[in-house]
């Protein structure tokens, strides 16, 4: 394991408001003493009103890049000086490189994060049935950009205000928006349900979803991963639906990230996700 910060150490690091609650610094640093890597990855509370300082900062400050989560994501877009194509039709970044020459190039990698361990998690799922994905912020245009890509022809959304649904519809034609009082009958025939809101998370209030039209082969998501198991996972466990988690998205996102920083493709196992749940 890396002990201190020396003059060769390559050093990255999470930029949000709060982050103390976050695990990337765990997930990234287990990575950095299994491969050996004279690197760090440090937590970095930045105020919104400083977020464009602290970007403009980073290579003066010899970082190679950044993380970027809640609140920065989709201000973040603008403030940087290249935007790949994926944070670009997702809205938000939520990776940013520096550059040999010093500029700053924004990524998306929840896109990347979700599909992977959706694949990993429920290799059963199929592209060719319909999805239903619950919210329409920028998880959900990440969600919905990763399973176009992935060929699903058709993604049921709804989200509690329509306005910010039917804003989803830029991003394809394969998007049928739903009134958030028709969710239950959203779900007949589907192959995949994802919630990408923060109903059922820990001091949220709880995510209301009767799974009855939901057929029972169906593969229920829900991205939340505090609590681990949500009252919707819960559920679909209890009525045969295969069900995955949301700590999956948060490993696999951080992958692309990490090969960006540390030039290593590194792994998801039983014991990274041991390590990051503190078992």
């Amino acid at each position: 394991m890396t002990i201190g910060i020396r003059g060769t150490t390559r050093i990255a690091g999470l930029m949000g408001w709060p982050v103390r609650h976050s695990r990337s610094p765990q997930l990234h640093g287990y990575w950095l003493a299994e491969h050996g890597i004279d690197g760090a990855y440090i937590p970095l509370p930045v105020e919104p009103a400083r977020l464009e300082t602290a970007l403009r900062a980073l290579p003066a400050l010899g970082f190679i890049g950044v993380n970027v989560t809640v609140p920065h994501k989709a201000p973040a877009l603008s403030l940087v000086d290249q935007v790949n194509p994926v944070a670009r039709r997702a809205g938000a970044v939520n990776t940013v490189v520096v550059q040999a020459d010093g500029t700053l190039e924004g990524r998306n990698t929840d896109a990347f994060g979700f599909l992977a361990a959706l694949e990993q998690d429920a290799p059963q799922w199929q592209a060719g049935r319909p999805a239903v994905v619950l919210g329409a912020g920028g998880s959900a245009r990440a969600v919905i950009v990763a399973l176009i890509d992935a060929g699903v022809t058709e993604i049921r959304v709804t989200n509690r205000t329509r306005a910010r649904a039917e804003a989803l519809q830029e991003l394809g034609p394969s998007i049928r928006v739903i009134a958030w009082d028709k969710r239950t009958a959203a779900l007949d025939g589907a192959g995949l349900v994802v919630n990408t809101t923060i109903l059922g998370m820990g001091g949220q209030p709880p995510l209301e979803l009767d799974l009855k039209a939901l057929p029972v082969d169906a593969v229920v998501n829900d991205i939340v991963y505090s609590p681990l198991e949500t009252s919707l996972l819960i559920t679909a466990r209890a009525r045969g639906n295969p069900a995955v988690d949301g700590l999956g998205m948060l490993l696999h996102q951080a992958r692309p990230a990490f090969h960006a920083f540390f030039g290593v493709d590194p792994a998801v196992t039983p014991a990274l996700r041991a390590h990051v749940l503190g078992t």
